[in-house]
Order: C-alpha cells, then sequence, then structure tokens
C-alpha cells in the first residue's frame, strides 16, 4: 500500500504519519511540504491514497484534487483542513475529492475516513450529507458572497484576506501582478465590497482564515 502525504507543517506530516503506520504497518508513506513535484510523483508511483492539506503556499489542496483527476483520476484524494467543513467540504468533493476531514478529528476517525475512501466509497459527514442532498434537490439562490467565487478567486481572497500584497501572491501563485489584480477587482465586484480590509473582516466572521 503507497500512502503520498501533502502538509506544508513536518510536525503535522510526522504525526499523520505515526497514526497511519499503526493502522497500515505495512504501508509506503512518501510525505511533500507542498504540491509543487505532484505530477511527477503521480506519475512515477501509483499510490492508493494521496492525504492533502487544503491550505498551503502555492497550490492548494483542492488544485491537488483538479491535477489528480486531470493525470491519474483513479487515485482518491482526501482532504484535511483546519477550515468547518461548511466552508470548504462541498467544493473539494465537487472538484472530485474522496472526502474531507477536519484537522481536529480524531485519529480514529482518520482512519475511518481512510478505511472507507480504499474501499471505494467517499467520506462525508452526515451534516455534509445533508447539505449536498438539500443542494442537489433545491438550488441555493442565497449562496454567500465567498460560494460565488471561483476556486482560483477563493484561493486569492484568502491570500488577501490574510493580509498578502499582491506581489506576495503573485510569487506564491506563480502568477505575474497585472492577473492577480484582475482576480483581486472580480472579487471585490462579485463581493460587492471596497477594500482589503472588508475582504478580511468578511473571512474572520465567515471562518475562511
Amino acid at each position: 500500500m503507497k500512502i503520498l502525504l501533502i502538509d506544508d507543517h513536518e510536525i503535522m506530516r510526522e504525526g499523520l504519519k505515526r497514526i497511519l503506520k499503526a493502522e497500515f504497518f505495512s504501508a509506503e508513506i512518501t510525505d511533500a511540504s507542498d504540491a509543487k513535484n505532484l505530477l511527477s510523483e503521480i506519475t512515477n508511483t501509483d499510490f492508493d491514497i494521496i492525504i492533502s492539506d487544503l491550505s498551503m503556499p502555492g497550490r492548494s489542496g483542492i488544485d491537488v484534487v483538479k491535477q489528480v483527476k486531470l493525470t491519474k483520476p483513479k487515485i482518491p484524494v482526501l482532504i484535511l483542513s483546519m477550515h468547518p467543513e461548511e466552508q470548504y467540504a462541498i467544493r473539494a468533493l465537487r472538484a472530485g475529492a474522496s472526502g474531507y476531514l477536519n484537522k481536529s478529528s480524531s485519529s480514529s476517525e482518520l482512519i475511518n475516513a481512510v478505511h472507507k475512501i480504499l474501499s471505494g466509497r467517499k467520506y462525508i459527514s452526515p451534516e455534509i450529507a445533508e447539505k449536498l442532498l438539500e443542494e442537489g434537490l433545491y438550488p441555493n439562490n442565497e449562496a454567500l458572497p465567498h460560494q460565488l467565487l471561483s476556486d482560483r478567486e477563493l484561493h486569492i481572497f484568502k491570500l488577501i484576506a490574510e493580509g498578502k500584497t499582491i506581489t506576495d501572491i503573485g510569487e506564491q501563485l506563480s502568477l505575474g501582478v497585472t492577473t492577480v489584480s484582475t482576480h483581486r477587482s472580480r472579487i471585490l465586484t462579485k463581493m460587492n465590497m471596497k477594500s482589503n480590509a472588508d475582504l478580511t473582516r468578511y473571512a474572520i466572521q465567515n471562518e475562511l482564515i
């Protein structure tokens, strides 16, 4: 069994490896601090599951899911996040993730999620399952402002809300300053806001950062 862990915090990676090794003692676990070399990793190795952090420098967990689905669509991806499920789980699942788990969950819940995903099923909480059902039956005509953003816009919105400059964001995402500025303008327009301070205030109030 081969597992790929992607998280920019070494302590988190080491903790996850210990938890996984205790259950899957013969597993070969590869870990990385970012998704920069994701393509070469999944091209050269047939992983059984990828466990990725949602928020990382450069590519986000959503980007990881999309890249995997384009390159090796059969590899399941479990997204881990410190953010509440209701903010990002549905977006991750729609991108193709096989599950979403909050980092505050117990180690037994992580093992349960991995077993479920390896069996070919998806791992979602009852609350998110209900939310997905509701959205399928009753289209949401009252979406929150951040739910109107594309995945790329949401990523940039979070970085702006965290206090990153346009230049910082461009370097982190390998985008030109003009491109980032264009995204910022679209974000402000879609969310009906006027400044970075408005974005930061909104992000804090809605537990997005």
